[in-house]
């Protein structure tokens, strides 16, 4: 039986920052991020299917965010995941700690995890169509 993919690419960066709306308008003056509510969506392709349309979210987040705990880190990484439930059942087996449930969403689902170190790291299973619906030719390439 062949290994599953778990990990198919990056879905999102996410750090802690003084001020966000001041950090948003940085990165949009200076380097061309076209920025929303929520940061910068990057739309790519996927290398397997061209025609496939994936998403990268870059968000600020501001210095007192909740969001990140337990990590005391002041940056999260979203890892874009195929068939989360089996992969949250392999994870439990290795023993990996799971900070929350898995939540559902229209754009996909959500479960956090740490790594060795205790850095919260957020998996996501995505629905790249809803993206591409609500974004298409917003976002930054």
């Amino acid at each position: 039986m062949a290994e599953r993919k778990k990990v198919t690419g990056i879905g999102g960066i996410f750090f802690k920052c003084k001020d966000v709306d001041k950090m948003k308008d940085w990165y949009q003056k200076n380097l061309g991020l076209k920025t929303n509510e929520y940061g910068s969506l990057f739309e790519f392709r996927s290398t397997d299917n061209p025609e496939q349309k994936g998403y990268l979210q870059w968000s600020p987040f501001p210095q007192d965010t909740k969001y990140f705990d337990p990590s005391k880190r002041e940056f999260m990484i979203n890892y874009r995941v195929e068939n989360i439930e089996a992969l949250i059942e392999d994870l439990k087996a290795a023993g990996v700690e799971i900070v929350d449930e898995l939540e559902t969403y229209e754009y996909g689902k959500f479960i956090h995890i740490l790594d060795a170190e205790g850095n919260k790291i957020e998996l996501w299973e995505p629905v790249d169509k809803v993206f591409t619906d609500l974004h298409d030719g917003t976002t930054t390439h």
